[in-house]
């Protein structure tokens, strides 16, 4: 049956945006590869220079000082920039923190034109985002160090078993493996370069991720570096340990998603339906929100609801 031009036409277009579609997701492929190389690699090509060039600026952007320790300041907002992992500019970050406070300010005025809206809109969007953003990557930082770190140790074991020294071995996982994981072996790789002990390296590794399982590694090596012993046997049982640790998380994670799920919909469907009711009859509320009575009421509402989150979430966070 012959083809009519209209019908070649078609085909023609619908060859074009498969190759078009074919040649954007090689693209994207391809630009996700080069984003796993870990940032420490970028780093040391960018700056070219000696070792102790390469430990003092992985260390600033970290958000730690020339010796390593965490900066000035409070304790725990320097762990959180720490273990976050985002690269520490003050600088940017300040900027950034003026802008979003501007913002939240100028949004919260013009919402409720209140002037009491202009410091709680600064203080939501340029304080507590930035701590919550920070929290949140700590927290997939976390996630992706517990997956990755047997995957590391097995690198470990395998170069030990064909000969390399330690440092090697360990500089092994910083050029081969993504972030978060090659950047931090990476990083300790460098220091031993640099004149640290393996022992010293690990600690302060230890110390950046805050994360059980790489605290299990570190106690492995300071255990094998005061008592002797094989070290490739204790790093084999190491990675196993964590492996069974990584599956007994996914296994509460799958035990625990019902009581997630639910804490989720129950949180959200008030605030859902008086949004609905606010957008579909403005009146409802709006003629006794004045009221003493209805304003202690919603008062007293929130607060039962963060208790009820609050008993949910100790009910399903279950850490191993």
């Amino acid at each position: 049956m012959p083809l009519d031009a209209s019908s070649v036409y078609l085909i023609l277009v619908f060859a074009a945006v498969f190759s078009a579609a074919q040649a954007a997701v090689g693209l994207f492929r391809t630009a996700k590869v080069k984003r796993q190389v870990n940032r420490r690699l970028l780093v040391a090509e960018r700056t070219g220079g000696s070792i102790a060039e390469l430990v003092v600026e992985l260390r600033k952007q970290r958000g730690l000082n020339a010796a390593g320790d965490a900066k000035g300041g409070w304790a725990w907002l320097s762990e959180l920039i720490v273990r976050s992992g985002v690269p520490y500019d003050g600088r940017r970050w300040l900027t950034v923190i003026a802008g979003l406070a501007l913002a939240g300010g100028v949004a919260g005025f013009a919402l409720t034109r209140q002037l009491l809206a202009l410091p709680v809109g600064a203080l939501l969007l340029g304080v507590a985002a930035p701590i919550f953003y920070l929290k949140f990557k700590a927290g997939r930082r976390a996630i992706a160090l517990g997956v990755q770190l047997p995957q590391a140790l097995e690198i470990i074991v395998r170069s030990l078993e064909a000969g390399h020294p330690v440092p090697t071995a360990v500089a092994l996982v910083g050029r081969e493996m993504a972030d978060p994981i090659g950047s931090e072996f990476g990083m300790a790789a460098d220091e031993i370069a640099y004149g640290a002990t393996l022992e010293q390296a690990v600690n302060r590794m230890s110390l950046r991720c805050q994360h059980p399982d790489v605290d299990l590694f570190a106690a492995t090596v300071r255990l094998q570096e005061k008592a002797g012993g094989n070290l490739t046997g204790l790093l084999k049982l190491n990675a196993a340990t964590v492996r069974d640790r990584l599956r007994m998380r996914l296994k509460i994670k799958a035990a625990t998603a019902e009581g997630r799920a639910s804490a989720m919909i129950l949180t959200a469907a008030p605030f859902l339906a008086a949004g609905a009711i606010v957008i579909l009859s403005p009146d409802f509320y709006g003629d006794v929100m004045h009221v003493p009575l209805v304003r202690i009421g919603l008062v007293v509402i929130g607060a039962w609801m963060l208790i009820g989150n609050l008993v949910m979430r100790k009910m399903i966070d279950m850490r191993i």
